[in-house]
């Protein structure tokens, strides 16, 4: 099984700071962003992580690549610790395909075809923490318990924000699962179906690949997931995972990155 972590975008909200930086390779406490994703990744099932990568953003690859030299000046320094994590963060198995058109979600996933075969996949969203590695492997207990069947995670918010995000419809299964009927877009709050927004994991079939290999451009001129799920809908059951807000951290703003890190840094504090 194959994690696929999605980073050729612009990083735009960040701008200027990400005209020459990747937005993943902003630092959260101790690392960058991609490589709390990472490790996430190989903590899983996955034998592989897979970054759907732009060919301009060669900053994510050079943190990933060995670099024998730093590792030894630090090491004659005295600076083990240092050198240790280095050389560990040199040999992740991390691997790249290319997102050559800014063409939307389900487009950079498809990108990784080839990678994911006829196995299912994860898809872990590169601006989004889960420091406790906890949440694909309870996803992978759901998809078993329920015949492979694809996962996501959703987190509840306020109800007067359900239209900032995607939202599930369907009906609570057991404790921290759902079972999803639907998938609806940025509603209005007097129509959402529930308060559980999708939250940037995914357990997916591969039948989502082959629905996303037909896919047609729909909102804003790109190839959205949300519109590949909508369809295995009508073909194959999906359940949601509830999750905590104090279980994940999204870092996709300067708000949201800047509270992550105060967060996380309280917590290394303790």
């Amino acid at each position: 099984m194959k994690a696929l972590i999605p980073a050729a975008g612009l990083g735009s909200r960040f701008l200027p700071v990400t005209k020459a930086q990747p937005k993943e390779m902003l630092p959260v406490v101790d690392r960058p962003v991609i490589q709390y994703v990472v490790e996430e990744g190989l903590a899983s099932a996955a034998d592989e992580v897979v970054i759907i990568n732009g060919r301009d953003k060669k900053a994510i690859e050079a943190h990933f690549a060995p670099d024998v030299e730093l590792v030894s000046m630090l090491r004659e320094r005295g600076k083990d610790d240092f050198a240790d994590k280095v050389e560990a963060v040199g040999n992740y198995n991390v691997t790249y395909v290319y997102q050559d058109e800014p063409l939307g979600l389900g487009h950079a996933i498809y990108c990784a075809h080839e990678k994911t075969g006829d196995e299912p996949f994860y898809v872990m969203l590169g601006d989004v923490i889960v420091p406790d590695n906890a949440m694909l492997p309870r996803m992978q207990e759901i998809s078993d318990a329920h015949g492979g069947a694809s996962v996501i995670a959703v987190m509840p918010v306020p109800q007067e924000e359900v239209s900032r995000f995607g939202v599930i419809a369907g009906a609570q299964e057991d404790g921290d699962v759902w079972k999803v009927e639907s998938l609806v877009e940025k509603p209005a709050v007097e129509d959402a179906p529930s308060n559980l927004a999708v939250f940037g994991r995914y357990l997916l079939s591969p039948r989502v690949m082959e629905l996303l290999a037909d896919a047609k451009p729909t909102a804003g001129g790109e190839i959205q997931l949300t519109d590949a799920l909508d369809a295995l809908l009508r073909e194959e059951d999906m359940y949601a995972l509830v999750i905590d807000p104090e279980d994940g951290f999204d870092t996709g703003t300067i708000e949201t990155w800047l509270a992550t890190n105060n967060a996380l840094y309280a917590r290394k504090g303790k």
